[in-house]
C-alpha cells in the first residue's frame, strides 16, 4: 500500500500542476476552460499563496505528486470552498483518498465548520466523488453555466464538520 501524504504546494510544484489543470481530462470540467499560461499561473499561486486564507496543498502517493486541492473562503468564516482534480494518468481511487485526506485536515487542521463544492452537471467524476465522501447535494442551478457550446446545470454539495466525524467513526 502507498503512503499517502498531504502538503503545502510550493512554487517547485507550479509546473506539473499546471499541466495537469491544461490536460483536456480535467480542463474540460473547469469553469475556466482555455490553457493556462505559465505566467497567469504564476501569478495566480502567488497571489493565492499570500491569502492566509487559502490553502493550496498537493495530494502524494508514495512521494510522488498525484493530485491538487485548494480551499477557498467562503461566505462567512468557518466555511470553505474547494476544488480539486489528480493527475490525469492517477491510478483509480486517487481522488477518493485525496478527497479523504483533505476533508480530514479541513475539518481537523483548518476547523472549518462546512465544506461547499460545486459539480457541473455532467461530471460525472465529480458528482460521484461528492457523494461517495458524504456530501449532500444541496441544490442545483440549472443552465447556469455556459462553456461556449452549451448549457450545463450546476449541481451544489456541502459537507458539515459533524457529518464529517460521523462518517469517520463507522
Amino acid at each position: 500500500m502507498t503512503h499517502d501524504t498531504l502538503r503545502s504546494m510550493t512554487h517547485e510544484d507550479l509546473d506539473v500542476v499546471r499541466a495537469w489543470r491544461n490536460h483536456p481530462s480535467v480542463r474540460d470540467f473547469m469553469f475556466t476552460r482555455e490553457e493556462i499560461a505559465a505566467e497567469d499561473h504564476r501569478k495566480w499561486f502567488e497571489k493565492c499563496a499570500a491569502d492566509p486564507l487559502r490553502a493550496l496543498l498537493i495530494f502524494e502517493c508514495g512521494g510522488r505528486p498525484r493530485g491538487f486541492v485548494q480551499f477557498s473562503p467562503a461566505l462567512s468564516r468557518g466555511v470553505a470552498d474547494w476544488g480539486f482534480y489528480t493527475a490525469p494518468d492517477a491510478e483509480k481511487g486517487t481522488g477518493r483518498r485525496l478527497g479523504q485526506m483533505a476533508l480530514t485536515h479541513a475539518f481537523d487542521t483548518l476547523g472549518y465548520e462546512r465544506v461547499a463544492g460545486q459539480a457541473i452537471g455532467d461530471n460525472a467524476a465529480s458528482i460521484r466523488m461528492h457523494t461517495t465522501l458524504g456530501f449532500t447535494e444541496e441544490g442545483r442551478l440549472r443552465r447556469h453555466f455556459f462553456d461556449g457550446t452549451n448549457w450545463h446545470d450546476i449541481i451544489l454539495f456541502g459537507l458539515l464538520n459533524t457529518e464529517w466525524r460521523d462518517s469517520q467513526q463507522g
